[in-house]
């Protein structure tokens, strides 16, 4: 449930209905917008009386949540989320855009593939340090040495990077190099490697499962969530139906969902939804027309020679003229690029 306070309500009655929530066992999540402060309670509400509740000074009124997420639940939290890098803020009016290679390669590809980035338009690099791959044959990343060119790269180019930890020693080390930890589409439900992300105090790029329902793609997020880090960014990267034309389909009507359900900033990924480079921009330009907070994008400097997901790579001048083209219709829904 929320506790919606009313608008003349003094700091003393929020603290004394933080207090009665506790009082019966259960935490308080406060929630300040400009008009209202809301209460969500989480645990047993049963040992709560929403009469006694509702007798409170400043108390306006008790809503049910029937949702069985709730840290992630725009009722909890009706302002949206905002997610601050050193260079960038996710969620805001600002779309933002992350470019960089499926894989790193070598230092000197990474760093080519930074500058194209940085030089696009981009404010995030991304880049796979571990690559969970569908065959145990493929490459399968350099694991800590490319954690080590995304480091360089930050500190030559001026991009935040982000890249994909696929088990708890991977965090536990990825933590030393990067500004964003990515969650893949394989590992959504993956719970002990949500927790681990969550007890960090980095930001988290939580991909949709390849089959999941968007309701079980915001309970993914709620357990990392409840273990203290609120920073998640939600990633739409095409869900697996009948059709072969592409890769996966890009379930475009997920972004509107989300932002009816959820406060937490979502972007696209149009390079693994289409797994071909022809449908990337129409995809991408549909992306933000529908409301996405930004996209993250496959650009390699010779996507022919590329060692993973070449055919769905934007080469530098391609990517460059995306984002040009993209500019107009961010204006046109009220963004900017």
């Amino acid at each position: 449930m929320i506790i919606v306070m009313k608008h003349t309500a003094t700091p003393e009655d929020i603290q004394v209905a933080m207090g009665a929530i506790e009082n019966a066992g259960l935490s308080a999540h406060i929630s300040k917008g400009s008009e209202v402060t809301i209460l969500g309670v989480i645990g047993d509400k049963s040992r709560l009386s929403s009469d006694c509740l509702c007798s409170l000074n400043g108390v306006d009124k008790i809503v049910p949540i029937t949702e069985t997420y709730k840290l992630a639940n725009l009722k909890f939290h009706p302002e949206p989320t905002i997610v601050k890098l050193n260079n960038c803020e996710i969620g805001g009016k600002k779309l933002i855009v992350m470019a960089g290679p499926c894989a790193i390669e070598s230092e000197s590809q990474l760093l080519e593939s930074a500058e194209a980035a940085k030089n696009g338009g981009a404010k995030v690099l991304r880049g796979g340090a571990y690559k969970p791959r569908t065959s145990p044959y493929a490459f399968q990343g350099l694991e800590e040495e490319g954690l080590k060119y995304m480091k360089t790269a930050r500190e030559k180019i001026g991009l935040s990077v982000i890249c994909e930890v696929t088990s708890i020693n991977a965090v536990q080390t990825a933590v030393n190099y990067v500004d964003i930890l990515q969650i893949g589409a394989r590992n959504m439900q993956n719970f002990e490697l949500l927790k681990a992300v969550g007890k960090t105090n980095l930001p988290v790029l939580l991909k949709r499962g390849l089959s999941a329902t968007i309701d079980e793609w915001l309970n993914a997020a709620e357990y990392i969530m409840s273990e203290g880090n609120p920073n998640v960014i939600l990633c739409e990267r095409g869900i697996r139906t009948f059709e072969t034309a592409t890769r996966n389909t890009l379930d475009i009507s997920a972004i509107p969902v989300i932002k009816a359900k959820s406060h937490l900033p979502i972007i696209v990924d149009p390079s693994h939804a289409s797994g071909k480079r022809a449908y990337i921009s129409s995809l991408s330009k549909a992306a933000i027309a529908a409301g996405a907070d930004g996209l993250i994008i496959e650009v390699h400097p010779n996507p022919k020679v590329a060692l993973s997901d070449g055919p769905q790579s934007l080469d530098p001048h391609d990517f460059s003229v995306l984002m040009d083209e993209l500019k107009p219709i961010a204006t046109a829904v009220g963004r900017e690029l």
